[in-house]
């Protein structure tokens, strides 16, 4: 089946060509997994969507899931996008400005609970992330860095690439958040400079590693802790844990506390617990 879209609460085919998301990236977005008519961790999606909001200026609608809730039937994804609205040429905005609301749902695209996943492999990105701590966490329209990051490989098998700043520290993945284990310690890179703020980071960070017996050390990774990892896995709010396997080819040997992580929030989930 084809996505179906609405703008401001009305079924639409495109965006008006003022809108400000379109014209500078002036607006945030959350990919939203549904399961069983459920969206998952939508509290921590409206989480991060507020506080995106609340730091660039941008009206929060009341209820930014409403034309889509009668179509979330079954599986699917779900794309929310708030922009600033339209304001004009020119980067200055107007007090009078209000949000524009874009969603999208693209029903049963395939599997999407948080079944223990096979290792995947990953490779290292020469595209670096500008450090910029007015916009660190948030999941914003900016994403040229990542398209360009993207075009680094076709290879299928290559599941993301891992992401640095431009000190050469470790931020995250493409489309994904990092996890190392190292020496019996999980860490993961702070995103107080740049990167994005991954819902199900959150949920490992604050519930899953805790459950399991973790305590997460969120941290500066320059480039060498990769040679010291013992594990390493990474988090998607729609692909789950994903252990790794190989790095740029040379293969990560041990997964044990990956695979007890994927365990644990496979059955949060299988509760109802997430």
């Amino acid at each position: 089946m084809p996505a179906r879209t609405w703008f401001n609460g009305q079924p639409a085919n495109s965006v008006p060509a003022d809108n400000r998301g379109l014209a500078y990236g002036d607006g945030l977005f959350e990919t939203i997994a549904v399961i069983d008519s459920r969206p998952r961790l939508l509290s921590y999606h409206l989480d991060r969507l507020t506080l995106g909001c609340q730091r660039l200026g941008i009206a929060m609608p009341a209820d930014p899931l409403a034309p889509a809730r009668h179509v979330m039937a079954g599986d699917g994804v779900l794309k929310l996008i708030i922009t600033r609205g339209a304001t004009g040429r020119g980067y200055a905005s107007h007090d009078q400005a209000g949000a524009d609301c874009v969603l999208q749902w693209f029903p049963d695209p395939g599997s999407l609970a948080f079944t223990p996943a096979a290792p995947v492999a990953v490779i290292t990105c020469r595209q670096r992330l500008a450090r910029q701590p007015a916009l660190a966490g948030l999941k914003h329209l900016n994403r040229l860095e990542q398209v360009l990051a993207r075009a680094e490989w076709r290879d299928p098998a290559i599941a993301d690439g891992l992401m640095f700043d431009t000190d050469g520290l470790l931020v995250d993945g493409v489309s994904s958040n990092v996890f190392i284990v190292s020496g019996g310690h999980l860490l993961t890179p702070r995103l107080d400079q740049c990167g994005v703020a991954g819902v199900l980071r959150r949920l490992v960070i604050e519930r899953v590693a805790p459950a399991a017996g973790f305590t997460v050390q969120e941290a500066e990774l320059p480039a060498a802790m990769l040679d010291q990892a013992d594990e390493l896995f990474l988090t998607s709010s729609l692909r789950g844990i994903l252990p790794v396997a190989a790095i740029d080819g040379r293969a990560l040997a041990t997964q044990q506390v990956t695979q007890r992580l994927q365990r644990q929030l496979c059955e949060m989930e299988t509760l109802g617990h997430v």
